[in-house]
């Protein structure tokens, strides 16, 4: 990955979450396993709710886009609340034009309470990735509240899954 930016894009609308430090670390580990160099940007849509739903374009929130839309390998993650992705995801995403991931590695992450929702990170985060043109390679990452504290242990075989993806030049998927 020469050049390749990677971004943490965090739809939980609490400041300082579980969800941004579970997002953060994945990305960091992501980011180091490919030899990227660069520090991972963070996108923490708690900061950017009131922009995101203003009558009026914010820059705040143009800004947040144009650093989702331009990452090589972007990691989504978001709390589980519902049995799916926060709203404030959603609304951040429909924001954004008809295919503007295409060409982007997005990794999908969900934190839940319950393992019961595991499925949630394939059957509504994943598709809505892939609609904005996303190469989203499976498994997407879900992980139980408790198991955050030995999230490095989880990430192993996951990385083993998605690595080739990530070490891929971002041309090759455009």
């Amino acid at each position: 990955m020469s050049g390749d930016r990677v971004v943490a894009l965090v739809g939980n609308p609490r400041s300082g979450s579980r969800t941004l430090g579970a997002a953060v670390e994945v990305a960091e580990t992501v980011a180091k396993r490919a030899g990227h160099g660069e520090p991972v940007t963070v996108v923490d849509l708690s900061a950017l709710g009131a922009h995101l739903f203003a009558p009026a374009p914010s820059p705040r929130a143009e800004i947040a886009r144009e650093l989702v839309t331009g990452a090589d390998v972007l990691v989504v993650a978001s709390p589980t609340y519902k049995g799916t992705y926060t709203g404030l995801l959603k609304a951040f995403l429909d924001g954004l034009p008809s295919r503007a991931l295409a060409g982007t590695v997005a990794l999908p992450l969900l934190v839940m309470g319950d393992p019961r929702h595991a499925l949630a990170v394939e059957v509504h985060l994943r598709p809505l990735l892939v609609e904005l043109g996303a190469l989203v390679p499976t498994p997407g990452l879900a992980l139980v509240e408790a198991d955050l504290p030995r999230l490095q242990e989880l990430l192993e075989p996951w990385q083993a899954q998605v690595e080739p993806y990530v070490t891929a030049a971002p041309a090759d998927f455009r």
